[in-house]
């Protein structure tokens, strides 16, 4: 994006468009170019100057494709770091990278950010104009690697990073998502049942003019229930389902009491401690291996844990860190981790190799979490066969004893 200043003396940005142009150079060969400017005589006059009549300019669309994610990110991160390895210049990788995305917004955002670098920016402070994306901890090991003129190596470790966290975030999405996808499938299957199912069998019982047995009458009971507030009951739930999600987007303390809460959970509580341990590591171990300090470092650790209570913790921990307080002891004082983790902590301080030790850790971790949801996946199974079974089959028992009274009655 160019800048200007109006009269106030404040600048702000002039948004800029990717043209296409065809023309004719000094020997009337016909020649095309791209150009990113605020407008086709912006183009005009630029090519112009080259000694080139232009004859048509075209604005360059890009079709929707949906929002860059986080696989987006890691997904370009590994490619930058492959093709600079193999010495492709920045400007051509991000030309390149840019233009084969499979998703038009990532593909976009990748040539918006190289616009930024041809206009003289560094790469980190063309990343830090785009914070949805990219988060300080990639702005800061970007602007490290700069700095070391190891861009590439931090890159291709900044995708390995990256890639680690996709895997832990969807082990984890994976051992969530199938009870929450059965007990959604359960509560619509009981719905349907209650308000079409149940009625349909109480007007046949009706003509029986014999008195019900007690697990038939209470389901009939409940059945009425949700056939006269049916429209109070969706509501409520809905209601209650925005109103829960709205609120924890924007109350910090609603997201720690909730973070806690799953912490203490008896069954995920401690895979997901787990995760989140390996993440906290893992970061921290990426920062400091990077050279960045480790206060800096513990700045950008607490946000990628994906924990309040832990974001807290860390909060403590660097200020401990900065006061002269050793990692270790820090981490003690807060009684967050497992004795594990702060023995290798303290191995890593005192041998000089504490990014290896936290990189340790975060394995150990991680192999923990993917093993714990492979065992959560199998018992789960099971357990949810039982539930649903008993739910479902108890209402169809109920409804069809009175059937089998009167048969034995016959």
């Amino acid at each position: 994006m160019a800048t200007i200043a109006n009269s106030g003396g404040r600048r702000h940005e002039t948004k800029e468009f990717t043209f296409l142009w065809v023309g004719k150079n000094k020997v009337g060969k016909i020649v095309r170019g791209e150009l990113r400017a605020a407008s086709e005589a912006v183009v005009n006059a630029t090519v112009r100057r080259q000694g080139i009549l232009v004859t048509k300019i075209t604005k360059q669309k890009f079709r929707g494709g949906g929002k860059v994610t986080e696989k987006d990110v890691a997904l370009f991160t590994r490619q930058l770091a492959t093709m600079m390895k193999a010495g492709v210049p920045l400007l051509q990788t991000f030309d390149i990278v840019g233009r084969g995305h499979d998703n038009p917004a990532a593909g976009k955002l990748l040539l918006d950010i190289k616009s930024h670098v041809e206009t003289g920016s560094s790469m980190s402070q063309a990343f830090r104009k785009f914070p949805l994306y990219f988060d300080a901890l990639y702005c800061n090991l970007v602007a490290a690697g700069e700095q070391a003129g190891i861009l590439e190596t931090l890159l291709d470790r900044l995708a390995t990073y990256k890639e680690k966290m996709l895997a832990i975030k969807s082990k984890i999405k994976a051992a969530l998502f199938y009870p929450t996808a059965v007990m959604i499938v359960a509560f619509l299957v009981t719905a349907v049942i209650m308000l079409f199912v149940i009625p349909a069998f109480k007007e046949v019982f009706t003509s029986f003019g014999a008195d019900l047995p007690t697990p038939t009458l209470m389901v009939i009971a409940i059945s009425d229930f949700f056939v006269e507030w049916w429209w109070a009951i969706f509501g409520t739930l809905f209601g209650s389902l925005f109103i829960f999600f709205y609120t924890w987007k924007r109350s910090e303390k609603m997201q720690f009491m909730l973070d806690r809460l799953f912490l203490r959970l008896p069954i995920f509580g401690p895979i997901i401690r787990k995760s989140v341990i390996a993440r906290w590591t893992r970061t921290l171990a990426t920062m400091f291996a990077a050279g960045v300090p480790l206060v800096e470092s513990l700045d950008s650790v607490g946000g990628a844990a994906g924990n309040q209570v832990y974001k807290e913790a860390t909060r403590a921990i660097q200020s401990d860190v900065s006061a002269g307080i050793s990692l270790t002891s820090a981490m003690q004082n807060v009684n967050l981790f497992p004795n594990m983790v702060t023995q290798m902590v303290a191995i890593g301080e005192e041998s000089g190799a504490l990014d290896s030790m936290l990189g340790k850790v975060a394995d150990f971790f991680e192999n923990e979490v993917d093993d714990a949801v492979d065992a959560l996946s199998s018992l789960m199974e099971p357990i949810i066969m039982v539930v649903l079974g008993g739910l479902i089959g108890g209402m169809i028992i109920a409804m069809y004893l009175p059937i089998f009274k009167l048969g034995a009655v016959t």
